[in-house]
């Protein structure tokens, strides 16, 4: 019997030394030096000076960067409020046994997921053209009676980013609702029917106690992704770099995008970024902690 030779203790991290090399060249240096960033002022690459708290201090009295906190928590509670109750309707519409050609409609109502954002984009900037495009074209008759310079992408801006967040998003969630309803325990749903409990009964009391976790994630990551608004108002307000009409599309990273590589105050973009990040962090964990205390109390 040949004798087994203790591997080096080095052997693992020959292993790891790719992932580790990637992770500390792409993630931890850039994290490090975007906060060593956050307490100085540049003005290019090369004029660096140390400012210490002046970037979040003078964060409190920019009245730009508030715009842009209000345009997304605008955005963000649009897009909670329509967003995850549409995707629920969806899944319980295409989860019903009866329905005919469910994996055609499951297949539709999930695609625009695959496209992209930057696509997505693209097509509602088409559709919502001041001049040719088809809403304003509908919308001519009905409207422009009153107000012949009437656009709807200039008069309802945060409508239409929801509405093109929505058309990308709502397939996403409801494919994530759908995995959760088939997995409601069908034994609870006829005990409760043998028990003369009407649907909204059996869906209140059975299906969603079932789903809400799967819920619970998707709201995170709803609430997280619309504070990440970026690409959308940029691409649909492009001529304005991403503001919109009196600056009502103006987004927290969009602002960041602008205050480090258009005014090239990289430093001051940064303490936006990190303050962004602390918010995300502190949501996350207060919704994490909502989440125990329901499922603690259920």
């Amino acid at each position: 019997m040949k004798s087994c030779r203790p591997h080096s203790p080095w052997t693992p991290w020959l292993f790891l030394a790719p992932f580790l090399a990637l992770f500390s060249a792409f993630i931890a240096w850039p994290l490090l030096r975007s906060l060593i960033l956050a307490f100085e002022q540049t003005f290019g690459p090369r004029t660096v000076t140390y400012v210490g708290l002046l970037n979040f201090r003078f964060m409190l009295h920019d009245p730009m960067f508030w715009v842009a906190v209000r345009n997304t928590a605008l955005f963000a509670f649009g897009t909670l409020v329509i967003q995850v109750p549409a995707a629920l309707a969806l899944a319980l519409l295409l989860n019903r046994p009866a329905l005919r050609g469910r994996a055609l409609f499951r297949l539709v109502f999930f695609s625009p997921t695959i496209v992209g954002t930057v696509f997505v984009g693209v097509i509602f900037s088409v559709l919502l053209e001041r001049r040719t495009g088809l809403v304003n074209t509908l919308l001519h008759g009905l409207i422009r009676s009153w107000n012949p310079d009437f656009a709807w992408v200039d008069g309802f801006v945060m409508p239409s980013l929801i509405l093109a967040s929505l058309w990308l998003s709502v397939g996403f969630n409801m494919a994530y609702l759908l995995a959760a309803l088939q997995n409601v325990p069908s034994d609870q749903l006829d005990a409760a029917s043998i028990d003369g409990a009407n649907a909204w009964q059996r869906f209140w009391h059975v299906t969603f106690p079932a789903i809400q976790p799967v819920l619970n994630i998707l709201v995170l990551l709803t609430l997280v992704g619309s504070f990440q608004l970026f690409d959308l108002p940029f691409i649909l307000y492009a001529d304005s770099f991403g503001n919109g009409p009196n600056n009502a599309a103006l987004s927290i990273v969009t602002y960041l995008y602008q205050t480090g590589f258009r005014s090239g105050d990289l430093g001051y973009a940064s303490a936006i970024g990190w303050v962004l990040t602390l918010v995300l962090v502190a949501a996350a964990l207060l919704h994490r902690r909502l989440s125990r205390h329901e499922e603690a109390g259920s």
